[in-house]
Protein backbone atom coordinates (compact mmCIF):
# COMPACT_ATOMS: atom_id res chain seq x y z
CA UNK A 1 0.00 0.00 0.00
CA UNK A 2 1.49 3.33 -1.04
CA UNK A 3 1.39 6.36 1.21
CA UNK A 4 1.24 9.91 -0.03
CA UNK A 5 1.63 13.32 1.54
CA UNK A 6 -1.40 15.61 1.20
CA UNK A 7 -1.22 19.33 1.96
CA UNK A 8 -4.65 20.58 3.01
CA UNK A 9 -4.91 24.37 2.69
CA UNK A 10 -8.03 25.26 4.64
CA UNK A 11 -8.94 27.85 7.27
CA UNK A 12 -12.22 26.33 8.49
CA UNK A 13 -11.56 24.10 11.52
CA UNK A 14 -14.68 21.99 10.85
CA UNK A 15 -13.62 21.31 7.25
CA UNK A 16 -10.08 20.50 8.39
CA UNK A 17 -11.44 17.96 10.86
CA UNK A 18 -13.85 16.40 8.34
CA UNK A 19 -11.27 16.20 5.56
CA UNK A 20 -8.53 14.69 7.70
CA UNK A 21 -11.01 12.24 9.21
CA UNK A 22 -12.22 11.18 5.75
CA UNK A 23 -8.64 10.69 4.55
CA UNK A 24 -7.81 8.65 7.66
CA UNK A 25 -10.80 6.37 7.03
CA UNK A 26 -9.58 5.59 3.53
CA UNK A 27 -7.71 2.49 2.42
CA UNK A 28 -4.48 4.36 1.94
CA UNK A 29 -2.16 5.54 4.62
CA UNK A 30 -1.65 9.25 4.12
CA UNK A 31 0.36 11.93 5.77
CA UNK A 32 -1.75 15.07 5.97
CA UNK A 33 -0.25 18.48 6.65
CA UNK A 34 -2.41 21.56 7.16
CA UNK A 35 -1.84 25.19 6.22
CA UNK A 36 -4.54 27.54 7.52
CA UNK A 37 -4.01 30.45 5.13
CA UNK A 38 -2.49 31.14 1.74
CA UNK A 39 0.73 32.63 3.06
CA UNK A 40 1.24 29.62 5.32
CA UNK A 41 0.79 27.30 2.32
CA UNK A 42 3.51 29.11 0.38
CA UNK A 43 5.77 29.17 3.46
CA UNK A 44 5.17 25.42 3.88
CA UNK A 45 6.25 24.69 0.32
CA UNK A 46 9.32 26.91 0.66
CA UNK A 47 10.20 25.38 4.05
CA UNK A 48 10.11 28.71 5.84
CA UNK A 49 9.87 28.85 9.62
CA UNK A 50 8.09 26.96 11.22
CA UNK A 51 7.97 24.52 8.27
CA UNK A 52 11.70 24.07 7.71
CA UNK A 53 11.35 20.26 8.02
CA UNK A 54 8.31 20.01 5.72
CA UNK A 55 8.27 17.50 2.89
CA UNK A 56 7.00 18.51 -0.53
CA UNK A 57 3.44 17.14 -0.77
CA UNK A 58 2.29 14.77 -3.51
CA UNK A 59 -1.16 16.38 -3.69
CA UNK A 60 -2.68 19.69 -2.54
CA UNK A 61 -6.31 20.24 -1.53
CA UNK A 62 -6.78 24.01 -1.79
CA UNK A 63 -9.66 26.20 -0.63
CA UNK A 64 -10.35 29.48 -2.46
CA UNK A 65 -11.53 31.67 0.41
CA UNK A 66 -8.42 31.95 2.55
CA UNK A 67 -6.94 34.75 4.64
CA UNK A 68 -3.65 36.52 3.72
CA UNK A 69 -3.47 35.04 0.19
CA UNK A 70 -6.55 33.52 -1.40
CA UNK A 71 -6.55 30.12 -3.06
CA UNK A 72 -6.32 31.54 -6.58
CA UNK A 73 -3.16 33.46 -5.61
CA UNK A 74 -1.65 30.33 -4.06
CA UNK A 75 -2.58 28.32 -7.16
CA UNK A 76 -0.93 30.92 -9.43
CA UNK A 77 2.21 30.90 -7.28
CA UNK A 78 2.50 27.11 -7.31
CA UNK A 79 1.85 26.68 -11.02
CA UNK A 80 4.36 29.45 -11.85
CA UNK A 81 7.05 27.72 -9.78
CA UNK A 82 9.32 25.26 -11.55
CA UNK A 83 9.84 23.51 -8.21
CA UNK A 84 6.17 22.97 -7.42
CA UNK A 85 4.12 23.10 -10.65
CA UNK A 86 4.16 19.29 -10.96
CA UNK A 87 2.05 18.93 -7.79
CA UNK A 88 -1.61 18.23 -8.62
CA UNK A 89 -3.95 20.76 -7.06
CA UNK A 90 -7.57 20.06 -6.29
CA UNK A 91 -9.64 23.13 -5.58
CA UNK A 92 -11.93 22.00 -2.74
CA UNK A 93 -14.15 24.92 -1.86
CA UNK A 94 -17.67 26.03 -0.97
CA UNK A 95 -17.75 28.18 -4.09
CA UNK A 96 -19.72 27.07 -7.11
CA UNK A 97 -19.24 30.39 -8.88
CA UNK A 98 -18.63 30.00 -12.61
CA UNK A 99 -16.06 32.83 -12.34
CA UNK A 100 -14.11 30.93 -9.64
CA UNK A 101 -14.26 27.69 -11.63
CA UNK A 102 -13.01 29.31 -14.85
CA UNK A 103 -10.29 31.24 -13.00
CA UNK A 104 -9.10 28.06 -11.24
CA UNK A 105 -8.79 26.16 -14.52
CA UNK A 106 -7.14 29.16 -16.20
CA UNK A 107 -4.63 29.05 -13.32
CA UNK A 108 -4.02 25.34 -14.10
CA UNK A 109 -5.95 23.66 -11.28
CA UNK A 110 -6.17 19.93 -11.88
CA UNK A 111 -9.79 19.83 -10.81
CA UNK A 112 -12.45 21.90 -9.05
CA UNK A 113 -14.80 20.36 -6.49
CA UNK A 114 -17.54 22.24 -4.67
CA UNK A 115 -17.76 20.99 -1.08
CA UNK A 116 -21.08 19.32 -0.37
CA UNK A 117 -22.95 20.90 2.56
CA UNK A 118 -24.14 17.56 3.95
CA UNK A 119 -21.51 15.93 6.18
CA UNK A 120 -21.99 12.43 4.74
CA UNK A 121 -21.80 13.73 1.18
CA UNK A 122 -18.65 15.69 2.10
CA UNK A 123 -17.04 12.53 3.52
CA UNK A 124 -17.99 10.62 0.34
CA UNK A 125 -16.53 13.37 -1.85
CA UNK A 126 -13.21 13.20 -0.01
CA UNK A 127 -13.25 9.40 -0.28
CA UNK A 128 -13.78 9.72 -4.05
CA UNK A 129 -10.90 12.20 -4.25
CA UNK A 130 -8.76 9.66 -2.45
CA UNK A 131 -9.93 6.80 -4.68
CA UNK A 132 -9.12 8.67 -7.88
CA UNK A 133 -6.06 10.77 -7.02
CA UNK A 134 -4.39 8.25 -4.77
CA UNK A 135 -5.52 4.81 -5.96
CA UNK A 136 -5.83 5.36 -9.72
CA UNK A 137 -3.65 8.28 -10.80
CA UNK A 138 0.13 7.99 -10.93
CA UNK A 139 1.49 10.96 -8.99
CA UNK A 140 4.95 12.39 -9.59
Amino acid sequence: MKAIHVLLVEDNEGDILLTTEALEQGRIINKVSVAKDGKQAIDFLNRKEPFQDAEVPNLILLDINLPKKNGQEVLQYIKASKSFRHIPIIMLTTSSSKKDIIEAYNNHANCFITKPVDVNEFMQAVAKIEDFWISIVQLP
